[in-house]
């Protein structure tokens, strides 16, 4: 093995979140002991932290730097990671879709073929989910958050209610949780000395304190699952059924991971049974298709596209042109 092969491998090996001897790294590289701390030193004057402690338990690790130095992946792990920028980049964080897509072009600049090829099979056998409707989260305000949650610090923050009402909120963080298309924080209100489930978009303001508290178990044990109930609770979900004028393998690969239960008619029509949601989002997910449908159920849905046709016919019937009279709906 070449120095610089050595050298690679000895900062892969590092990379690894552990303590390792420096008797088990020589014997890694095939090398002695003199060798290995040689090899260190050469990595700290090109700037990577190597950290060194002494004892039975001792060893060397990469500690955090002022700057992020170059990763060494093996392949699953650069599959891995591909995978995932791909779905990062379609996530209600506001600025992750740009930063996800520029760190995928670095890394597929560099990826062998074989690995591109995974990376392609992959994501081409997996529909894409639809673009979400959700209010994009500050990746700032959801940085603070998340790292209160983890010391169990407490958050002082604004926050937008329902109603657009600004309150100030001292609060307990426990936990994040990510539901449907939105990011959720269960937190102890301490002013009010109870739960409260709060929309990260809303957020604003968000400071740690610094103040620190005892753990808190969640209602019920499990922090998703009382999230999850509070917001069903919270808003009436259904399920729609309607006949949708598409292949049902394009249905399916529009309506990807909602697709609920999809079965074909005929070459050009499928009906079409979804997962249980809101009113709002059924009908968002519907006009979202692009095609023509008829809707069977529920009422509430069916009253809920009547009365957005109407308001869709109302605003194109009063938009006026500069200068020109008022526009209205083509009957030809």
């Amino acid at each position: 093995m070449s120095d610089a092969a050595r050298l690679l491998r000895l900062l892969s090996l590092l990379q690894t979140p552990r303590e390792w001897p420096g008797s088990e790294l020589a014997a890694r590289l095939e090398v002695t002991p003199r060798t290995v701390r040689r090899d260190v030193d050469r990595l700290r004057d090109l700037g990577y932290p190597v950290e060194a402690s002494m004892g039975a338990l001792g060893g060397y690790r990469l500690g955090a730097g002022a700057a992020m130095p170059p990763l060494l992946l093996d392949d699953e792990e650069a599959v891995a990671i591909a995978v995932g920028l791909r779905t990062a980049a379609r996530q209600p964080v506001a600025g992750i879709a740009e930063a996800s897509l520029r760190a995928l072009a670095k890394l597929q600049q560099v990826l062998p073929p074989r690995l591109a090829r995974r990376v392609a099979s992959l994501t081409s056998a997996t529909a894409p989910a639809a673009p979400s409707d959700a209010s994009l989260v500050d990746p700032g305000q959801l940085t603070v958050v998340a790292g209160a949650v983890a010391a169990r610090e407490r958050v002082r923050f604004a926050y937008v209610a329902n109603e657009n009402v600004v309150s100030k909120r001292h609060v307990e963080p426990v936990q994040l949780v990510a539901l449907g298309r939105r990011w959720y924080l269960l937190a102890f209100d301490v002013e009010r000395d109870d739960w409260r489930i709060f929309r990260l978009d809303r957020v604003s303001s968000a400071l740690a304190t610094g103040a620190r508290f005892a753990p808190r178990v969640p209602p019920g044990g499990d922090a998703t699952e009382f999230v999850t109930r509070k917001m069903y609770d919270s808003a009436p979900t259904f399920r729609a059924s309607a006949t949708l004028r598409l292949p049902v393998e394009l249905a399916r690969a529009r309506l990807a991971d909602f697709a609920g239960d999809l079965t074909a008619l005929d070459d050009g029509s499928c009906s079409w049974h979804s997962v249980e949601d809101t009113i709002d989002y059924l009908a968002f997910r519907l006009t979202l298709l692009g095609c023509d449908f008829a809707v069977h159920g529920p009422d509430e849905l069916v009253e809920h596209l009547r009365g957005l046709g109407e308001r869709i016919s109302r605003s194109v019937g009063e938009a006026q042109p500069p200068g020109g009279p008022a526009l209205t709906p083509s009957t030809g």
